[in-house]
């Protein structure tokens, strides 16, 4: 009767047996195929860089925005491009990643890793959007609040990219916290139920990182924080969940 014995561990399947040499060749051509789809998608996206500065300036479209250098709006809108463009093949990016790990995975771990990725991706857009369409406009709303008659706004259009920049790339990372949780509970490296019962030094902590990674405003601090703990406490839930009917399973 053929088969594997069971007591024999299961084998990854064709590819995983590469030498090394094929490794890095493989490897190359991944980050070399990768980069050329994220200059061609910034090519692309340069001929739309106009309307989609237009349209990152909109939360600050009354108050007026301007450039003080020769070359500083040509800049931000390179920069845009390039931005724009990583954002729109992220989702080939990590296609290519994947299928370069595939080889070495098993076949149980192929079914959790394909939705992983899938869920890695939306979390991560969620974030952005998130940050653009919600805590951007009300961030620039509270700051901007703090003129007066004699101290106007006078906002260059390089500080706000850079500024509209950070937000969005901080709250795409953060709202990745349930997948990070919910892989160390299952891994065994973290207790859920501990995560639950040190709820007063998550908060601490959760805030003091929003505090690192956002501008130094208490509006936008607190805007991170607030959904950084109901993704901390429902992903922490979830994971018990998951964790206890697993041990029930086994």
């Amino acid at each position: 009767m053929s088969g594997r014995p069971a007591d024999q561990p299961e084998e990854p399947d064709d590819g995983a047996s590469m030498g090394l040499l094929a490794h890095l060749e493989e490897l190359r051509s991944v980050i070399m195929q990768s980069g050329i789809a994220a200059v061609a998608a910034t090519i692309l996206c340069w001929f739309w860089s106009a309307d989609l500065l237009e349209f990152m300036i909109r939360p600050i479209r009354d108050e007026g925005i301007y450039f003080t250098a020769p070359n500083e709006a040509f800049m931000v809108r390179l920069k845009i491009s390039a931005v724009a463009g990583l954002f729109v093949m992220a989702p080939f990016i990590f296609f290519k990643i994947y299928g370069f790990v595939l080889p070495g995975l098993y076949r149980r771990e192929r079914k959790v890793v394909t939705p992983l990725l899938v869920a890695t991706t939306a979390l991560f857009y969620t974030g952005v959007v998130f940050a653009f369409t919600v805590v951007i406009p009300s961030v620039i709303s509270f700051l901007l609040g703090y003129g007066t008659e004699l101290v106007q706004p006078l906002i260059g259009v390089g500080p706000y990219f850079g500024f509209v920049a950070r937000l969005c790339l901080a709250f795409g990372l953060v709202f990745e916290l349930p997948l990070l949780i919910l892989g160390l509970s299952l891994a065994g490296i973290v207790d859920p139920r501990i995560l639950l019962r040190a709820w007063r030094f998550a908060v601490v902590a959760i805030f003091a990182v929003s505090a690192i990674l956002t501008p130094p405003d208490v509006a936008s601090q607190v805007m991170m924080a607030l959904p950084v703990l109901v993704l901390y406490f429902g992903s922490a839930l979830v994971s018990l969940l998951v964790v206890r009917r697993r041990r029930k399973q086994d």
